[in-house]
């Protein structure tokens, strides 16, 4: 099956499905370890039960997500050692600091309070248990900022110099860090996450709301609540998201212009004045041999206004780009669209559940829930179709304009990448694809008065399903 692959295509498919799986869960666990700050903080403020309860439903969730995200985190750093060796030779005196930092800052955060956390409620204070649902919190967010880090320096590197044995090396840690693109990735990434679990949360209370209206029930009130701040979060978060996204995409038209010829489908430059602004391509086909695009729907001139705040502004296109330092066009056009598709569409169920809350039929309004259910998966799909875009993005680069790719992986032979590739995608199926199963049927049940927290019995039972040495070597939070 994979006889027409090379080792080199080979380890940059394992890649992708490794780091597809382990994206899903931390871009959860930081949305809900807040949203589980914020469910507390209420509780301890108001001293209502229904907070509690809600609290220590979303809990026993998001203990399992924690744990396939540390586990499915592991193989990514043993994948540097493994099939990109040449690259970690090259790269690792910066990125291996970085990840350093975060075992040091995030992981002892999220570790040294997580079981507080998770089984402490009725053995500590409140205002301690408090505190350490908020260190962990705070851990998530910190894990994603060194991640955030190193990725942005692959994307837009500074502050390095290169020594004789061709390996980089930071001259500037604070360079290195706060490169160009990092802020701009970091609140990207952080709404997203917030985005997603909004949009799951949202999903279970639809779910309930239209069960409960089906059987002529009337809805619970931890479910009404947690479906209110779900539009809530989807109506505050969504705008600002796609004003982050414009500073975000203004940015990279700075630093890596081709990438932003890549997904809006510039293969051609345009030069500006009266009649040259670059078009917005709504749909259209990439042909990259042609390196043409095929029957486009297109909007004259909004292009520029969009990326450069000017209608006559020129705009470089692929054909400026020497053809091997391209990137594969279709693969970024269709996941760009993806991506800001569903950012349109939870800009509008947020519109639609102010206009229903307005209207005070936010827990009456069964299309509204309809749309909630659909959205409740979409956020996966969002990060997903993000993630595409960047790294397929700077392709054929590891980091962008100095390493390439072909030149970043191990001397292995193809039929080694592919075996390791096969067993991959069989155990990650059968492991997360049952952890994944437990969440979803935890989410069945609708949140109950006196509802029950995590139970050791229940996390032994979930590490069942995941290798134990892996659950123990918490180390690598790769989030």
């Amino acid at each position: 099956m994979f006889d027409a692959f090379s080792a080199l295509t080979l380890a940059r498919m394992q890649f992708a499905f490794t780091i597809s799986f382990h994206f899903i869960f931390p871009a959860f666990s930081i949305g809900l370890a807040s949203y589980l700050a914020v469910l507390e903080g209420l509780w301890l403020r108001t001293g209502r039960d229904v907070y509690l309860q809600l609290f220590k439903y979303w809990l026993k969730i998001f203990a399992i997500t924690f744990g396939m995200g540390v586990v499915s985190g592991i193989v990514m750093a043993y994948q540097f050692g493994t099939n990109w060796a040449v690259f970690s030779d090259k790269a690792g005196p910066v990125i291996g600091p970085l990840m350093a930092y975060e075992v040091l800052t995030a992981f002892f955060l999220e570790a040294g309070f997580l079981g507080v956390m998770l089984f402490g409620l009725e053995k500590v204070g409140k205002k301690l248990h408090f505190a350490a649902t908020c260190m962990v919190a705070t851990g998530t967010a910190i894990s994603a900022f060194w991640i955030i880090a190193v990725n942005s320096w692959m994307q837009t590197p500074q502050g390095y110099g290169i020594n004789a044995q061709g390996q980089f090396f930071a001259t500037s840690w604070l360079e290195v860090i706060f490169n160009p693109s990092m802020p701009y990735r970091l609140v990207h990434v952080l709404l997203a996450a917030y985005l997603t679990t909004a949009m799951v949360v949202g999903g279970a209370g639809a779910w309930h709301l239209l069960k409960d209206r089906r059987a002529g029930k009337t809805p619970r009130e931890g479910t009404r609540i947690m479906f209110s701040m779900a539009m809530w979060m989807a109506a505050l978060v969504a705008p600002l998201q796609i004003v982050a996204g414009h500073e975000h995409g203004t940015n990279t038209l700075e630093y890596q212009p081709a990438k932003i010829s890549a997904m809006e489908g510039h293969y051609k430059s345009y030069p500006g004045g009266p009649d040259g602004g670059a078009p917005l391509i709504l749909f259209g086909i990439p042909d990259d041999k042609a390196q043409v695009m095929r029957y486009p729907v297109e909007i004259p001139r909004i292009g520029s206004v969009i990326l450069k705040s000017d209608i006559e502004a020129p705009m470089a296109g692929l054909d400026q780009v020497p053809p091997e330092n391209r990137a594969p066009v279709g693969i970024v056009f269709w996941s760009f669209r993806i991506m800001v598709g569903i950012g349109m569409l939870m800009l509008l169920m947020g519109g639609w559940s102010l206009w229903a809350r307005y209207r005070n039929t936010l827990h009456s309004d069964a299309w509204l829930h309809r749309l909630a259910l659909v959205m409740g998966p979409t956020g996966f799909v969002a990060v997903l179709a993000g993630w595409i875009t960047t790294e397929v993005g700077r392709q054929p680069f590891t980091v962008f304009g100095l390493l390439r790719t072909a030149e970043s992986a191990s001397p292995l032979a193809a039929p080694a990448v592919a075996a390791s590739l096969i067993a991959f995608v069989v155990v990650y199926f059968a492991v997360f694809g049952v952890g994944t199963w437990f969440i979803i049927k935890l989410m069945g049940h609708e949140p109950t008065p006196g509802e029950e927290g995590p139970t050791r019995g229940d996390v032994t039972r979930t590490a069942s399903l995941t290798p134990v040495p892996a659950l123990d070597a918490g180390a690598a939070l790769a989030e």
